[in-house]
């Protein structure tokens, strides 16, 4: 076996072995609150949350699951009690949110909020009707003094999305109470269910409370009051597929259309095969991975025609498609970013909004190089012109970190900061401010400066304890279940799914118009 063998042999290995640890994961957040819960629910006669997404869904279309880690690593449940995601309802691509009622029953903490938050943010950028699922017992109150705050965006995220002319629907399961009461009350389109959805300000207790009044559940909120008297329902299904069905229907008389452009390119596969990719994927990221192999699988035809291929080389540029829609693609070549680099990516950007193409990020760095000489080759003027263009830049971007995401290299090549449509993360990839060696030794090096600077001795030994501890920590956190448990990504995908991936996430920007920069940039200090 030759010693690429070798590497390709250990890389899949160790890419299998972590998409293991992830499905381990994954099937956390798919089974909820626990085996106890779900029997609970299901005694009750209602369908799981994702039953309910499966049946309000096309017939064998596929479901875009976003933040499935949310929560990761933290006291909170893997899934964040909430599945988000983009389906395809009636042939209209959609934005789906869907409280888990089998977990602490689907209250919501603050990883609920920030991945609800996400998934109204990519329905407003990319013009998706929005569909609610709503059956949740409110504010997780042990945390109430870190979500009442923010909790109160998700509703004016709704208004927002009605009043920019993107439909609001509510199918109401079960309790939407307290707070929860306005996510029907701000959708356009509301379903209930008679005997099932409970939807006031405040329950029967509170109200004794309050105001002295004994009331029961039906008239302060049940379904068919709001369908008869308060007109807060617009629908009232006799069951949970009923609800489905008439949420169904909402979607079909919609009369929604995409203001994108369709696929222009043939959207033939690629000739080499993506199960490659588990082989390229380095499980040492200090490895050599030319994009090139990467995009040979990815891409249509493997077609990529390359641009200014001789200049800037330690990053890839130039234009291809996915699922035949037509892409710029800005890709690391190898870790360090040079000033011809840099350049290269300001020129491309600008090209590529000149004629109003999307672009794909492909990152694999370890940032901008430093040291006197490329300082005084203007390695921070170039940088800067790079992330000019990178800020500024409105063709819609997606990006996937591949492999390292360290430092400014991870601004310039479009990190979650930079609000790409889309950020994807493969299951070896890291990122961090630097890497854990290099960050324990500069702390190192300021320790000792300090130390000296005050005439004391150096602890050699507490130093080496330090360096350990710090390496331990940051590698920890720059791992992808630590940044995807805290929603830095959209989701950590298996590399062989990311055409497919990168095609629906393609469709998905195409429900909004496609315009680049065309009337003047900020200043480029040249």
């Amino acid at each position: 076996m030759t010693v690429v063998d070798e590497r390709a042999a250990s890389n899949r290995a160790a890419m299998l072995e972590r998409l293991a640890e992830l499905e381990e994961q994954r099937s956390l957040a798919t089974l909820g609150g626990g085996e106890r819960a779900l029997a609970r629910h299901r005694s009750r006669g209602k369908l799981t949350v994702r039953e309910r997404i499966e049946l309000l869904l096309d017939r064998d279309s596929p479901f875009l699951e976003l933040s499935p880690y949310a929560a990761w690593g933290t006291d909170f449940p893997v899934g964040a009690s909430v599945v988000t995601g983009i389906g395809v309802v009636e042939g209209v691509e959609v934005m789906i949110s869907a409280n888990d009622p089998t977990v602490r029953g689907g209250t919501s903490n603050p990883y609920t909020l920030r991945k609800s938050g996400r998934a109204h943010d990519i329905a407003e950028t990319n013009r998706l009707p929005f569909i609610s699922l709503v059956e949740s017992g409110g504010a997780d109150l042990p945390t109430q003094s870190e979500i009442f705050i923010p909790g109160g965006r998700g509703f004016r995220n709704l208004t927002r999305l009605s009043a920019q002319g993107i439909p609001t629907v509510a199918l109401v399961f079960g309790n939407s109470t307290a707070g929860g009461a306005y996510v029907p009350g701000m959708s356009d389109h509301v379903v209930m269910i008679e005997g099932r959805s409970k939807v006031f300000l405040a329950g029967p207790p509170l109200v004794k409370m309050a105001t002295g009044e004994d009331a029961d559940d039906e008239s302060l909120g049940g379904a068919s009051m709001h369908a008869r008297v308060s007109g807060s329902a617009d629908h009232l299904a006799v069951d949970e597929v009923d609800a489905i069905r008439l949420g169904r229907r909402i979607v079909r008389n919609l009369n929604w259309r995409k203001q994108g452009p369709g696929p222009s390119r043939p959207a033939d596969p690629p000739l080499h095969d993506p199960e490659e990719l588990l082989d390229l994927a380095p499980a040492d990221l200090r490895q050599p991975l030319d994009p090139r192999d990467v995009l040979a699988r990815i891409v249509d035809g493997s077609r990529f025609d390359e641009h200014k291929p001789l200049y800037g080389t330690s990053l890839v540029t130039g234009w291809a498609s996915v699922h035949g829609h037509p892409i710029g693609v800005l890709a690391n070549a190898r870790g360090v970013l040079f000033r011809q680099d840099a350049e290269k990516a300001a020129q491309f950007i600008q090209l590529a909004n000149q004629t109003d193409t999307p672009l794909l990020f492909l990152q694999n760095t370890t940032g901008y190089m430093v040291g006197a000489e490329y300082e005084q080759d203007g390695i921070i003027k170039a940088g800067s012109q790079m992330i000019n263009a990178v800020a500024n830049s409105t063709v819609p971007a997606i990006t996937v970190n591949i492999g390292a995401s360290y430092g400014a290299g991870n601004y310039g090549m479009c990190g979650r900061a930079y609000d790409p449509r889309f950020l994807f993360t493969w299951p070896n990839a890291k990122s961090a401010v630097m890497g854990p060696a290099q960050l324990a030794g500069v702390l190192d090096i300021v320790g000792r400066a300090s130390a000296q600077a005050r005439g004391r001795d150096y602890d050699e030994e507490a130093a080496a304890a330090m360096r350990a501890a710090v390496e331990q920590q940051i590698e920890a956190e720059s791992l992808a279940l630590f940044l995807s448990g805290r929603l830095y990504d959209d989701g950590i995908i298996d590399p062989r799914d990311t055409r497919t991936v990168l095609g629906l996430a393609l469709s998905v920007i195409h429900n909004a118009p496609i315009r680049g920069v065309h009337d003047g940039w900020g200043v480029f200090r040249l």
